[in-house]
């Protein structure tokens, strides 16, 4: 185990800047910074300072990406310990707007969140579009899912976007692709490192921490090529993309063998979209720091729980006359005070509670299992723990 303090604050000039018709004063101490209390092995204890507070790693972050968590109030969400929430360019870009949010005093503000917040670009979504969008050196035009309109995103305008938006920690945009796919990773690489460049001069907000985006699916040499590129930028941060996206398990482990050590060892690493129990646990034992995924809460709406030994269906005739809580020892809201029987009733007429106790679990869950990592780090037992964790807990099988 090893006690290292890396401080990131210095105070730099840099010219005004408007915010809601504000200016702020040129000289500014930069408002990140990040502390590696603990290292055991690769894993890694943590604090990355914020202006909206400390967000202590490793880290899991619910998704609200229409600005809430599906089915939780935000005093759900500072019940369960929550520290960080990640919340959507692309969809918050279309509905309401980003001017309207900025109106309103930024997403903090609009809505009533005042802990640490982190936007995606919305690269993912609209590369998601497939085709609906058209993609050329200087960005996408893509059309809106909602009304079919025209729409188009530049480096540019992401990073214009979220500033307006207004989060702690803000994305560059990226282009993403099949992780399989040698010859369109190498493109998409390369344009990705074009637009970084881009986004880090066009990024005016100092109150905002700019994170740049390792791609290069799964392919070695892509990867070293992306995290060497990446990292020569002076950046608060740096985030892995492209993983979890159909690869296997073990391809998405040897990607991140491969790159976190490239890394800078002084700044949080942020494992993008990547959310279950086991690959938490695989992700902190490589290094990583950060991680966000929405399904916890797209489980709890289809009626699966999460749990510390594997994946629970409640809709299963088996739990009707059931009276055990989801998980034993568990001690989120929804265990205190409900029944297996209860919940499964709650799904199968329908009922929205359901899906809001079920949530309430699921982000109980992996936030109470980053916490026990963070604590076994701190105590230079994390490996140890890993193996345990992983020895009794049953995944869900790969898909072919």
């Amino acid at each position: 185990m090893g006690f290292i303090v890396f401080a990131l604050c210095t105070k730099t000039m840099k010219p005004t800047y408007h915010i809601n018709g504000k200016i702020a004063s040129a000289m500014t101490d930069k408002p990140f910074s990040f502390e590696l209390l603990a290292t055991d092995g690769n894993a890694r204890a943590g604090i990355f300072h914020t202006p909206h507070g400390p967000i202590p790693t490793p880290i899991f972050a619910p998704v609200g990406t229409q600005a809430t968590v599906k089915s939780l109030t935000q005093a759900h969400l500072e019940e369960l310990g929550a520290s960080l929430v990640l919340a959507n360019t692309y969809h918050l870009y279309l509905r309401p707007g980003a001017d309207l949010i900025a109106e309103m005093g930024g997403l903090h503000n609009f809505m009533s969140w005042p802990k640490p917040i982190l936007t995606d670009s919305g690269g993912f979504q609209v590369f998601s579009l497939n085709e609906l969008r058209k993609i050329d050196e200087d960005g996408v035009t893509f059309k809106s899912h909602i009304d079919g309109s025209m729409h188009r995103f530049t480096p540019e305008s992401a990073i214009a976007t979220q500033e307006k938006l207004g989060a702690d920690i803000i994305m560059a945009f990226d282009e993403c692709a099949d992780p399989s796919d040698y010859a369109y990773n190498k493109r998409a690489m390369a344009r990705t490192h074009r637009w970084l460049a881009r986004c880090f001069q066009a990024k005016k907000r100092p109150d905002q921490a700019l994170f740049g985006i390792v791609q290069g699916g799964v392919f070695a040499d892509l990867r070293t090529e992306s995290a060497a590129f990446v990292s020569s930028y002076d950046l608060p941060g740096f985030a892995i993309g492209g993983l979890s996206v159909g690869e296997t398990k073990a391809e998405m482990h040897t990607m991140l063998d491969i790159t976190t050590p490239l890394l800078p060892a002084e700044k949080p690493r942020y494992l993008m979209g990547v959310g279950s129990p086991e690959d938490l646990i695989n992700g902190i034992l490589r290094g990583i720091d950060i991680f966000d995924c929405v399904l916890p809460t797209r489980l709890a709406r289809h009626g699966a729980a999460m749990t510390f030994t594997g994946r629970m269906n409640l809709i299963n005739a088996a739990y009707a006359k059931d009276p055990a809580p989801i998980e034993e020892g568990c001690t989120c809201y929804a265990c205190r005070n409900f029944s297996r029987s209860y919940i499964r009733h709650l799904l199968m007429v329908k009922e929205m509670l359901s899906g809001t106790l079920l949530s309430i679990h699921n982000i109980h869950v992996l936030e109470e299992l980053v916490r026990r990592a963070r604590k076994a780090i701190l105590n230079g037992s994390y490996t140890a723990f890993a193996e345990e964790f992983l020895s009794n807990y049953q995944a869900q099988p790969e898909k072919d």
